[in-house]
């Protein structure tokens, strides 16, 4: 067998409104947009992407609940950086970092349609 590496996943994301989802992802998660065609988009932030396609609201991919996790370093200097458009979302869609009883320090955040996005560091003597 040869030597392979998966460098990383990149989600579909069902939303819809592909605008609303854009802007979302760019203004409050802070990623930028790579490519845009008709019902589907590209982002990305660091080493982290994600493509957002727009499906109608009876296709089968919408109405499911959808989550991803997102592997950061530094998530309290990440949270604090996205502090202020955080606190512009209502409350029940943001719940600031703490610590998970499985050694994850992690912040959640809602998106626009309802999906949630984890955002996760493994608990060090650095962050505790």
């Amino acid at each position: 067998m040869g030597e392979f590496s998966l460098n990383q996943i990149t989600p579909f994301v069902p939303c819809s409104n592909l605008a609303r989802q854009i802007a979302f992802y760019r203004d409050v998660l802070g990623f930028e947009v790579g490519f845009t065609a008709d019902n589907y988009a590209f982002l990305r932030r660091n080493a982290v992407a994600v493509r957002l396609i727009e499906v109608d609201s009876g296709d089968d991919l919408m109405g499911r609940e959808m989550s991803f996790y997102i592997d950061v370093a530094g998530i309290d200097a990440l949270f604090a950086d996205m502090r202020v458009v955080l606190s512009g979302l209502p409350k029940d869609r943001v719940r600031a970092p703490f610590d998970q009883a499985y050694g994850q320090r992690e912040f959640h955040v809602i998106d626009a349609d309802g999906n949630l996005v984890f955002f996760g560091e493994a608990i060090t003597a650095n962050n505790i």
